[in-house]
């Protein structure tokens, strides 16, 4: 399996929209061709090779490098292969994606994973509003797929997510699950505000103490042992929850009870 290097020559000054940068648009392939495949800098048409310098052809693993903050809609879309960022990245990377994986060294920007359908997206260090959410309009939002957050999160993480899996490993901001229809978010630092508000369905686990709202009802404490499934899944996946989680006790509310309160918050409790 071949693999294709970009080095990105200068960083742009307004946001670089570059959902060609995909292994799916880029396989099968010359230089040449990946050359010329188009962008857009603001409303102005360019080519890749503009910003770009591009070694490989052919292959399925993209490896791109440099401050890509500005460069939008990387792997949008993207089904299979492997896109790694050296760096960080821009808005809207992975959205729709329903296959393949995705690895930032860095940050990354707002919308990650944004109605992804499958894939994985694994982010080294933190990012930023709405993973895995759902564009203005719609009422799915992530809907399949495992996306994993080393650093923390900015507010809305999982907002109208169906299915899948998100793991935070540090902070979340405001209201994390909001309006969630189903899937599965792991809290695994502090959370902000309003955890789960308007979420119908889905299981949003929290692994430090946090504020709910008056509309989530106290059920009981128990030892999940979907969690245990769940946690021997993620470390298959490469991704490590402290192992005096797993056997632990959660103390179980349902809500939110403003809508259908088939919904849950299982709050790490302690170990018996």
């Amino acid at each position: 399996m071949g693999r294709i290097e970009l080095v990105l020559k200068e960083e742009p000054a307004v946001p670089l929209e570059a959902e060609v940068i995909s292994p799916g648009v880029l396989a099968g392939k010359s230089r040449a061709e990946i050359g010329r495949l188009p962008v857009y800098l603001g409303r102005q048409q360019a080519s890749l090779e503009d910003f770009f310098e591009i070694t490989g052809e052919g292959g399925t693993e993209v490896y791109v490098r440099g401050n890509l903050s500005m460069v939008k809609h990387m792997g949008r879309g993207m089904s299979a292969g492997r896109l790694h960022i050296a760096g960080d990245a821009g808005m809207h990377l992975g959205a729709g994606m329903s296959g393949g994986a995705i690895v930032v060294d860095g940050d990354a920007g707002d919308w990650l994973g944004a109605e992804m359908r499958g894939g994985s997206i694994r982010v080294r260090g933190r990012a930023g509003h709405l993973v895995g959410a759902a564009y203005r309009g719609n009422d799915t939002g992530m809907n399949g797929g495992l996306i994993v957050i080393e650093g923390g999160a900015g507010d809305m993480v999982g907002e109208h997510m169906r299915r899948g899996v998100i793991v935070v490993y540090r902070e979340a901001g405001d209201f994390a699950g909001a309006m969630m229809r189903g899937g599965t978010l792991v809290l695994a630092g502090p959370a902000g505000e309003a955890p789960g508000a308007g979420m119908r369905r889905g299981s949003i686990v929290a692994l430090h103490p946090c504020s709910l709202l008056p509309t989530f009802k106290y059920a009981a404490a128990f030892q999940p042992v979907f969690l245990r499934l769940l946690y021997r899944w993620l470390a298959q996946q490469g991704v490590k929850i402290p192992g005096e989680k797993a056997e632990a006790v959660y103390r179980r509310y349902c809500g939110d009870m403003a809508e259908t309160g088939k919904g849950e918050i299982l709050i790490w409790h302690g170990n018996n």
